[in-house]
């Protein structure tokens, strides 16, 4: 529906969320910035409704997901199993007759112009309770989903009800209209919302890592933070908690580095882990290639041959010219690691990186897109992040490996080929989108005050259908 534009008027933002990883929280917390800035004088709130008023199981919801991403076979088996249409149909039936009254009450307390929901199990009771709400108070609510994911989607993300499904990736919106039955008219196109900060970046920039402006710009981040601006950086993450074999991919990078003559600083953002970034400042790096020297199976040369997701023909023909080249640099590369707590300055680190090595977070992922930063992922929770895997190769700015060796030995070669840098940051502009968040804001604050309207004129005896609706299908 085209809607005539209008002075913004301030929002009351009701956000449905769970803290079951930290992108949830930051894709909602990034949409709730934008609300303040596009429609100023807006407020917002986060609800967790299965922590207040679910019942078992679903009060848990929040310890069972740190127990189970802490154990991938679990997850993977719990993963697939719940996503079933069967399932989905008696976890509904059943949590709409224990919660959907204690819901509705929740919701009510807020008195929201709008709900914006973050997480898969937060779309059809709270969407329910929303409609029952709506008819006792004879006023529309409006319901929107903002799927957090990137290349995988459990099917519980998808309801037909809403009045819009945003989601980030051609995948997805075929599940929507598959797995949720959504018309095409309710599923809109957009990147994953991510902070105002990239976007920010992005600007000064020039929109481009590879530009002219943008090497001087990523240059001058690298004094801004303190790093030497002659030399590559790698930037090493595991997650908001420091989780992951962080300590091995460091101490190979190191070694690659150093053997094969590279120049380069290391930065590890070690989140939470206060362990490893006491043992990072702490480690006799000297020894560390003393050890690596004496292993009788230490390799030389790795293969990069394997079975799975394809790289793309550019990485791979890289990968193939350094197989026939000898493995040792003319001279010792000069290497720098710093190991970092938890990084408020995303942004600024992202864009002064060369190369990020990470897990396949769906948020990590845009972000790093989104400042054209080529990236290797290292793990992924099965099912849920699978298919984000398959974005990076897909788009050709990544790959994906779990051997701290081979690992250490693409990005080595990366790093000595800037014609493939460049390519693969190039390539990133394919998922890369940074300012996401505000066209999401945008659409959905214009559908909401447009529903205001509606709802003062039904207060004088127009009934509310006079524009569409999401609740057409209802």
């Amino acid at each position: 529906t085209n809607y005539v534009k209008q002075e913004p008027v301030p929002l009351r933002v009701l956000f449905l969320s769970s803290d079951t990883g930290g992108g949830h929280r930051a894709s909602a917390e990034a949409l709730a910035k934008q609300f303040q800035h596009l429609f100023p004088g807006s407020t917002y709130d986060l609800l967790d409704v299965w922590s207040l008023d679910g019942v078992y199981p679903y009060k848990t919801l929040v310890n069972s997901y740190k127990h189970l991403s802490a154990h991938p076979r679990q997850w993977r088996f719990f993963y697939h199993l719940s996503n079933t249409a069967p399932n989905s149909i008696i976890v509904n039936f059943h949590s709409n007759i224990m919660c959907e009254r204690r819901i509705r009450k929740r919701i009510a307390q807020y008195d929201p112009d709008v709900i914006v929901s973050v997480h898969p199990t937060m779309n059809y009771v709270p969407r329910r309770a929303v409609r029952n709400l709506s008819r006792k108070y004879n006023k529309h609510i409006p319901f929107f989903t903002v799927v957090t994911d990137l290349g995988s989607g459990h099917n519980m993300w998808f309801h037909r009800t809403v009045d819009k499904l945003y989601v980030a990736s051609e995948k997805l919106r075929r599940l929507a209209k598959r797995r949720g039955w959504a018309p095409d008219s309710k599923i809109v196109m957009a990147g994953l919302p991510i902070r105002q900060d990239f976007a920010q970046q992005v600007e000064l920039m020039g929109g481009q890592r590879t530009s002219p402006q943008g090497q001087l710009y990523t240059k001058q981040m690298k004094a801004n933070l303190g790093l030497n601006t002659e030399k590559p950086m790698v930037l090493v993450m595991g997650g908001g908690e420091g989780v992951g074999s962080l300590s091995d991919i460091v101490d190979e990078l190191y070694i690659k580095f150093r053997k094969q003559g590279v120049n380069a600083t290391i930065c590890v953002v070690c989140g939470r882990n206060e362990k490893l970034q006491n043992q990072l400042s702490e480690r006799n790096w000297e020894q560390v290639m003393l050890a690596s020297s004496m292993k009788k199976n230490s390799r030389s040369q790795i293969s990069f041959k394997r079975k799975g997701p394809e790289r793309s023909k550019e990485i791979q023909d890289a990968l193939d010219k350094s197989m026939k080249e000898t493995g040792k640099g003319d001279k010792t590369g000069q290497v720098d690691v710093i190991g970092l707590g938890y990084v408020n300055k995303m942004a600024e680190f992202m864009v002064a990186a060369d190369v990020l090595v990470t897990k396949a977070g769906p948020g990590t992922i845009a972000e790093a897109a989104a400042v054209g930063l080529p990236m290797m992922l290292t793990s992924y929770l099965p099912g849920q992040e699978a298919g984000n895997v398959e974005v990076v190769l897909d788009a050709g700015f990544g790959d994906y490996c779990q051997d701290a060796a081979q690992i250490a030995q693409e990005v080595t070669v990366w790093l000595k080929d800037p014609k493939l840098m460049e390519t693969m940051s190039a390539n990133t502009a394919k998922v890369g989108s940074p300012h996401a968040a505000a066209e999401i804001v945008s659409d959905i604050g214009r559908t909401t005050q447009a529903w205001m309207e509606v709802n003062l004129e039904g207060t004088r005896g127009q009934r509310m259908s006079t524009i569409g609706s999401g609740d057409s299908s209802l």
